[in-house]
């Protein structure tokens, strides 16, 4: 494993893990401060990672060309579905795009952030989860689908239990 590999993987691993973190002590969390602040600091993480992780894989297997990102994400979707489509990228963009939000409204207006309609937190928090199942369970592989099904599974019960 050469060292964009390396980077590429281990940022995405370490978004996965702060992001269950982040969502797991939202859901435990019971308006307490000291949770929400612990909640802010894992999402915060999670998100840089997961940054850290698209800036990783465009320098070492895109070279910073959406093109590439395309025609790789058709090929894996083709490979996983049948259907040769590179549009889930616009997906990546998306999530990255709102959970930079997200993490940046909270930083910057928490009492704004806590009074959030519960719609929207659910709308948000819904993508965010079909994102990092997407991208773990269903185009993951090995280590990363079985991380990837039990974060998931792990935040499935604690929401259903809150």
């Amino acid at each position: 494993m050469n060292q964009g590999e390396l980077l590429t993987r281990l940022t995405i691993w370490l978004a996965l893990c702060a992001y269950a973190i982040g969502a797991g002590a939202m859901l435990l969390s019971r308006r307490r401060s000291r949770w929400l602040a612990f909640a802010r600091l894992a999402w915060t993480l999670g998100c840089a990672f997961f940054l850290a992780h698209v800036a990783s894989a465009f320098t070492y297997y895109h070279h910073w060309s959406h093109a590439a990102a395309y025609l790789a994400t058709a090929e894996r979707t083709e490979e996983l579905t049948g259907l040769r489509w590179g549009g889930g990228i616009y997906f990546n963009y998306i999530f990255a795009l709102a959970w930079l939000a997200d993490v940046g409204w909270w930083w910057l207006a928490p009492r704004s952030f806590g009074q959030r309609s519960r719609v929207l937190g659910a709308v948000l928090h819904g993508f965010f989860f079909f994102m990092v199942f997407n991208g773990a369970v269903v185009f993951g592989a090995g280590l990363v689908r079985l991380l990837g099904a039990v974060i998931c599974g792990g935040l499935v019960v604690l929401w259903w239990r809150k």
